[in-house]
């Protein structure tokens, strides 16, 4: 019988990009992820389809150690111009809270740090 507690558990950021990818045949003009990494929530967002979120994190530091929670959404802009700054998740000033929704709060999914 498999030990599943030995499982290596892929980086957050690759579960939530494949599940994006699942969802690009809905339209999008933007899309992002943040992700939680010792504490700190690290946010990318890109205007375009998924590669240009790709190289968007390609282009993050190679040092931030791999997340194991995050949240992933694409954008098809209804309310707001078609740009970075709009694209979800959306982030706090500070950096200690992220969400993302569909435009009703109760389909805001958020993930925040103390």
């Amino acid at each position: 019988m498999r030990d599943h507690r030995l499982r290596r558990c892929a980086p957050a950021e690759e579960i939530l990009l494949a599940g994006l990818r699942k969802l690009e045949y809905r339209g999008y003009d933007s899309a992002g992820l943040s992700v939680l990494a010792d504490g700190t929530i690290r946010a990318v967002r890109a205007v375009g389809n998924l590669d240009h979120l790709e190289a968007a994190l390609a282009q993050e530091d190679a040092l931030v150690p791999p997340a194991t929670i995050g949240i992933a959404h694409t954008r098809w802009a209804t309310h707001g111009a078609v740009s970075e700054q709009n694209a979800h998740p959306l982030c706090d000033a500070e950096g200690r809270i992220t969400s993302s929704s569909t435009g009703s709060s109760r389909t805001t999914s958020a993930c925040a740090i103390a």
